[in-house]
């Protein structure tokens, strides 16, 4: 489960996070592509832009449960 007291840098504040746990694995950035960025300096993804509509809500919902070491996070 990700912590939301580990957030990684440059994520938008709301809702949807990545905590330092994030691997990279370009799962969030296939699943909700206009949600997520990659820091390809640092090495790990993080919300660039949380969702404001139903279908990019449904795509951060999808990327969380399929993150496979749990570091999308949701705290609302």
């Amino acid at each position: 489960m990700a912590d939301v007291d580990d957030k990684v840098e440059g994520s938008a504040d709301g809702k949807y996070y990545v905590d330092a746990s994030c691997i990279d694995c370009d799962v969030c950035r296939t699943t909700a592509p206009n949600n997520f960025q990659a820091n390809e300096d640092e090495g790990f993804s993080f919300v660039y832009k949380q969702p404001e509509n139903a279908e990019e809500e449904e795509q951060c919902q999808e990327a969380l449960e399929a993150c496979p070491v749990e570091a999308i996070g949701d705290d609302g």
